[in-house]
């Protein structure tokens, strides 16, 4: 396995996790990838690994609603997740993981049980192999890592996600915002991991703040929150 490859979860080492959850749009992974600069920490975005089994399904023509067809291939596939690049069966899927057939398609296969157990195994394991990192999703510090050294809750209002987004890739703000919510609604009610902050987390609210000052603020807790090795 390479130091980009994620395989199956086994055996387990002490590690350095800071675990970012939040809402779609509340800016989590520009503000995961930066909190990880600044420690010298590695960084897993984990929603690029359920886009990653969309974008399999629909080059397969595997239906999203056929759960266990969905659960075989996310245990088949072969998966290697950077910073910069996203390979899913020796095929570069960086690009296409974004775009609108993925998106979606992503939430059904978020809602499978079985693809949540594969891919939080992938985790983990990504997690011993690099000593830790910055890993974000909607159930990091919940399910996934429990025992982070740190829990971030990031959100911002649906309206201030929706305005981020269209400034990204167009689109009505109105429109954007509705589909930002439904797709809240069904992250927060799914029965396997829905979305929520951890009793432990801290909340970080990102309205009318920029990713330098919600940066500032994560580093500027930590010695806090972690141990003296952070």
């Amino acid at each position: 396995m390479t130091s980009n490859d994620v395989e199956p979860d086994g055996g387990s080492t002490a590690m350095r996790v800071i675990a970012i959850d939040g809402p779609a749009g509340a800016g989590k992974s520009t503000v995961g990838r930066e909190v990880a600069r600044r420690l010298g920490l590695e960084y897993l975005d984990t929603g690029a690994m359920y886009r990653a089994v969309a974008f399999a399904a629909l080059r397969r023509g595997v239906s999203v609603s056929d759960e266990q067809s969905v659960a075989e291939l996310a245990r088949e596939m072969r998966l290697s997740v950077s910073e910069h690049e996203v390979i899913v069966d020796d095929v570069d899927a960086t690009t296409e993981i974004r775009g609108r057939a993925v998106t979606e398609a992503v939430s059904a296969v978020a809602a499978n049980p079985a693809v949540r157990d594969e891919l939080r195994g992938r985790q983990r394991a990504w997690a011993r192999e690099h000593g830790g990192g910055v890993i974000e999703g909607r159930d990091i510090g919940t399910v996934v890592f429990p025992d982070a050294d740190l829990k971030l809750y990031i959100t911002a209002s649906p309206r201030e996600r929706a305005e981020r987004r269209v400034r990204e890739i167009g689109g009505d703000v109105a429109d954007v915002e509705w589909s930002i919510t439904e797709r809240d609604r069904r992250d927060m009610n799914r029965l396997d991991g829905p979305l929520r902050a951890d009793a432990g987390a801290v909340v970080v609210d990102t309205t009318g703040l920029t990713i330098g000052e919600v940066v500032d603020h994560i580093v500027a807790m930590l010695p806090a929150h972690t141990s003296d090795a952070l």
